[in-house]
């Protein structure tokens, strides 16, 4: 990153970004994430420290531990995909992401994962300028 943002206005800044993140260490615990009251899979805060596998229903952690091992073995840097879920009696696309975070070197740092809504984006056409 060029610059340096003071820590009020990087906190803003992850707020509002319309993703909503959870962020793992190269141990697979878990560190952080934004958007705690609004967010689409909710957690408890007691999950901070603890491993990603306890935060995942029991079908997909295989899946979730596939993409890490992966991602530390250098095989992959990037999983994507989406899933259709209800929210407020409505069918909302989501995309989930999962990033390899690395240093400069291409360590293995840990992971971000990340959701959000495209029921919307899907919908775009055509194109849409700048205050239309």
């Amino acid at each position: 990153m060029i610059g340096k943002l003071p820590p009020d206005v990087l906190k803003a800044m992850l707020e509002t970004i319309p993703i909503e993140f959870s962020i793992l260490d190269k141990n697979d615990e878990v560190l952080a994430w934004n958007k705690h009251t609004t967010r689409l899979f909710k957690r408890s805060e007691k999950v901070i420290g603890k491993n990603v596998r306890n935060c995942h229903p029991k079908k997909s952690v295989d899946k979730v531990e596939q993409i890490i091992h992966e991602m530390k073995d250098k095989i992959r840097d990037k999983a994507r995909f989406w899933i259709d879920i209800k929210v407020k009696d409505k069918t909302e696309t989501v995309l989930i992401e999962y990033y390899a975070l690395r240093s400069p070197e291409g360590e293995y740092l840990g992971c971000m994962e990340s959701s959000q809504l495209i029921t919307e984006i899907k919908e775009i056409s055509g194109e849409k300028r700048l205050l239309e």
